[in-house]
């Protein structure tokens, strides 16, 4: 009965003070922005690059953990695509307002990862995929040189 007693008073002591609080500086969890709310934009050269190198970098730490080559980079590209659809819908700033589906996403990914993690680590890279990045680099080049 008494522990009753006094948590009822200590309730009613602390209760006026939070409410006043609360009124006098509107502080309620309804005004709080929601950044969900807000229009996404389309990804940068600078934010492609960052995502390009955190899968590059996922690569080489899980290919020198002997996780297989094909499994993480199939995981860093997954990574990159869904990112770039999750915070941007799919939008890169270098296409315009066109979005990209996630395969292509993926594909371009893959690519660009391989690219990137040549330089961090080649050792890890199969000698395969290094001969199929290499001609597929040729081909785009050649490509935009048309």
């Amino acid at each position: 009965m008494l522990i009753n007693l006094y948590s009822k008073k200590f309730f009613k002591i602390l209760t006026l003070p939070i409410f006043l609080y609360l009124t006098f500086f509107d502080i309620t969890i309804f005004n709080k922005e929601l950044k969900a709310d807000k229009k996404l934009q389309a990804a940068t050269e600078k934010d492609l690059f960052l995502y390009r190198q955190m899968g590059a970098s996922y690569l080489c730490i899980a290919t020198n953990a002997e996780v297989d080559f094909e499994k993480s980079l199939g995981i860093a590209s997954a990574t990159f695509a869904n990112v770039i659809i999750g915070k941007h819908e799919g939008v890169i700033k270098e296409f315009g307002t066109e979005k990209i589906d996630q395969k292509r996403l993926y594909n371009a990914g893959t690519f660009q990862i391989v690219s990137s993690a040549l330089n961090i680590c080649p050792k890890n890279i199969p000698k395969e995929v290094k001969n199929s990045y290499e001609e597929r680099l040729k081909e785009l080049i050649k490509q935009n040189k048309k």
